[in-house]
């Protein structure tokens, strides 16, 4: 009777441990969880939207949708590859280009900025447009209030067809350069254009003020 107390002390408090040590394990994910996302967190152009973007906000609550593959071809094939390209729209960074954009940025690679983990965002297709005029406005929402030393505007060139060709620098037209923007969860800026229509990509690229990062979108739109 003893011995059998003894053993079933010994399994209580071998429980109780493993329980501890699980709650431990549990406790510091969930500090990674809810504390991770928040150092990560920068911004993207959400009108027009960046594919990333489009993807996370038209699709990101109800992902598992069989819809997707036939309604957006183009986020199913994205999510397929790396879901991390749409729950990180935020953070397509790289950082100490030194302002040596083209040259540290292939053609084929313009719009996931270069990163691999974001391929999936330089493949030709039918990415979801938004209709524009010629004269319109981005906005950028950057979660941290980075500011931008400056934005790049460019724009494909007529003739680019983006259903069936991948962006590569001699395909755009430069636009504009915008001056300095203080720190600011919102910032939009008016581009004004002449000769589009039709499909085509608008690339940006957000130069953050606070550190030397750069960030590179593809936004598809149908200037109507």
């Amino acid at each position: 009777m003893e011995a059998s107390l003894m053993r079933m002390r010994t399994n209580s408090g071998s429980i109780a441990r493993r329980r501890g040590f699980l709650a431990l394990v549990i406790g510091t994910m969930a500090c990674l969880f809810v504390f991770t996302p928040t150092a990560s967190a920068h911004g993207t152009i959400v009108d027009p939207a960046s594919r990333a973007y489009q993807c996370w906000r038209d699709w990101g609550s109800h992902h598992m949708d069989p819809a997707m593959q036939q309604q957006d071809p183009m986020c199913y094939r994205a999510f397929q590859a790396n879901p991390d390209t749409m729950w990180n729209w935020m953070s397509a960074l790289r950082d100490g280009l030194g302002g040596n954009f083209q040259g540290s940025t292939p053609d084929g690679q313009l719009c996931s900025n270069g990163l691999a983990r974001n391929n999936s965002l330089n493949s030709p297709g039918q990415w979801k447009s938004k209709t524009i005029s010629n004269n319109f406005t981005m906005h950028l929402y950057d979660q941290a209030s980075h500011g931008a030393d400056f934005f790049r505007v460019y724009i494909s060139k007529n003739g680019f067809n983006p259903a069936t060709q991948s962006l590569g620098w001699g395909n755009l037209d430069f636009i504009m350069q915008t001056g300095r923007y203080p720190p600011a969860t919102d910032i939009t800026f008016n581009v004004q254009t002449s000769g589009y229509t039709g499909q085509h990509v608008i690339f940006t690229i957000w130069q953050a003020s606070h550190l030397d990062q750069t960030y590179m979108w593809c936004s598809n739109v149908n200037f109507g």
